[in-house]
């Protein structure tokens, strides 16, 4: 998003939470994993194998204007700003490279509590019986090349309540386009989170998790230059691919979150404002 853009949400923010991001924009940027901190965490969108090209190929992570309960966590295969109040991330950030596609170790299925989260974190108890899959945001087959990697996935901070046919149906079709898209250009960059509405959300589990009424995934890739935003409902359905299509600018303006922060503002209006469905191969369906 360009400054202009960027002062224009601040001011939004200031009137709707009375928001400080120049606060948020100095606090440390380094933060070491676990550290609890308003969103923001310009650095590396931490995910392993690591790949540093340099500051046009490496956006950053996320930065909110709106201040909110974030705790950075850095896991091997990704990055989650975990939500204490939600019990849900706020985003989840990983590279993709075709690498990570390698079949060393086989899916994981085994749902774990963070133990970067503390006593109280979520359990995968809190979804029994809720009517709700446990939706990965990082997918468990982005994490096939290590052990490690694998067995983070199944984090309870890398998933969210997600209705069992978009998880199984559409959004699964949208992390298998990420995976053709990487072995078509080398590399990408996602984010991928909740959406949630104003006013009351609904909950569930005994640690009250809430549940999005929409999720988000943004793409970047550095080479060809080009970025794509989607924004899904949490809801049953069985659209194409191009029916969730969205500029990463209006994924931004829904939800709060300037996601390629370390861009120098012309690369960002030239890729976040536009969207030019033609660029991007869709899935056969």
């Amino acid at each position: 998003m360009s400054w202009k853009n960027l002062i224009g949400g601040l001011l939004l923010a200031a009137v709707v939470l009375s928001g400080a991001y120049d606060r948020l924009l100095e606090t440390v940027r380094n933060t070491p994993s676990g550290t609890s901190l308003p969103e923001t965490a310009g650095g590396r969108m931490g995910a392993a194998p690591p790949v540093r090209d340099g500051a046009l190929s490496d956006p950053g992570l996320p930065v909110t204007v709106v201040e909110r309960s974030s705790l950075i966590i850095r896991h091997l295969g990704y990055t989650v700003s975990y939500n204490a109040d939600t019990r849900i991330a706020n985003w989840v950030a990983w590279t993709l490279t075709p690498d990570r596609f390698e079949e060393v170790v086989s899916r994981y299925d085994k749902f774990l509590p963070d133990p970067e989260v503390g006593e109280d974190a979520v359990t995968t108890e809190d979804y029994t019986r809720s009517g709700y899959d446990r939706g990965h945001l990082c997918p468990a087959a982005d994490n096939k090349w290590d052990k490690q990697a694998m067995r983070e996935s199944f984090y309870m901070t890398n998933v969210c309540p997600q209705n069992h046919n978009l998880n199984r149906g559409d959004w699964k079709e949208l992390e298998e386009a990420c995976r053709e898209w990487t072995l078509e250009h080398g590399k990408l960059y996602v984010v991928a989170g909740p959406v949630l509405y104003r006013g009351e959300h609904r909950r569930i589990g005994m640690r009250r998790v809430v549940v999005p009424e929409a999720f988000y995934k943004v793409v970047f890739c550095p080479e060809p230059l080009k970025a794509i935003g989607f924004i899904y409902k949490n809801t049953s359905g069985n659209h194409p691919l191009d029916a969730y299509i969205n500029t990463v600018d209006e994924v931004e303006r829904i939800t709060g979150l300037d996601f390629f922060p370390d861009l120098p503002d012309s690369l960002e209006i030239q890729v976040e404002s536009v969207c030019n469905i033609k660029e991007w191969r869709m899935p056969e369906r």
